[in-house]
């Protein structure tokens, strides 16, 4: 399944830390196991059931999601290095990891994608970061799972945490907006 998962989601291979590549593939591993998904439908599953009919699917979402936020981080060491750090494979763990609770909280019923049962009870954040720390992510990554979406919105979140949280809402909201 590694291998397919790496195909499906080439940016895994931009993380540098192996060691934090393989936890974060382990991750995905179990929430397509206990979702009860398929490889093949991580392309069919939207990112969104928020949006009738959404036409982008989940893998679509994940990868603009992280290529939105390792594009922004690229611009922000540029001009504000010094001022901060920003751990790359942090970034990158976290638009791969941000909804992976999605896995968890969606089903497929009668040819239609609605909430599981899980999902009424938890959101993908709180069940992502459950994942995130069964398989021994760094707190850090943990955290930008459990703030990049509206349950974030009070509490700190580290820069890393911020530039996923934009980047994810800057791929939902025009899709959101022109969907409803």
């Amino acid at each position: 399944m590694n291998q397919d998962l790496l195909t499906l989601l080439p940016e895994f291979n931009q993380i540098q830390d192996a060691d934090l590549r393989e936890k974060i593939l382990a991750c995905w591993t179990e929430a397509i196991r206990i979702g009860g998904w398929q490889i093949d439908d991580l392309k069919d599953i939207p990112f969104t059931l928020l949006i009738p009919n959404c036409p982008v699917s989940f893998v679509q979402h994940v990868r603009a999601v992280t290529q939105t936020a390792m594009a922004a981080a690229k611009v922000l060491k540029e001009f504000y290095q010094g001022h901060y750090s920003l751990n790359m494979d942090f970034i990158l763990a976290g638009g791969l990891l941000h909804d992976i609770g999605k896995l968890l909280e969606y089903k497929k019923s009668s040819g239609l994608y609605e909430k599981s049962a899980s999902g009424r009870l938890l959101r993908h954040p709180f069940s992502g970061a459950g994942l995130a720390m069964r398989h021994g992510l760094p707190d850090e990554i943990v955290h930008i799972i459990a703030t990049h979406a509206k349950e974030g919105d009070l509490g700190y979140r580290t820069p890393e945490a911020i530039i996923i949280h934009h980047a994810d809402f800057m791929n939902f909201e025009p899709l959101y907006q022109t969907g409803k």
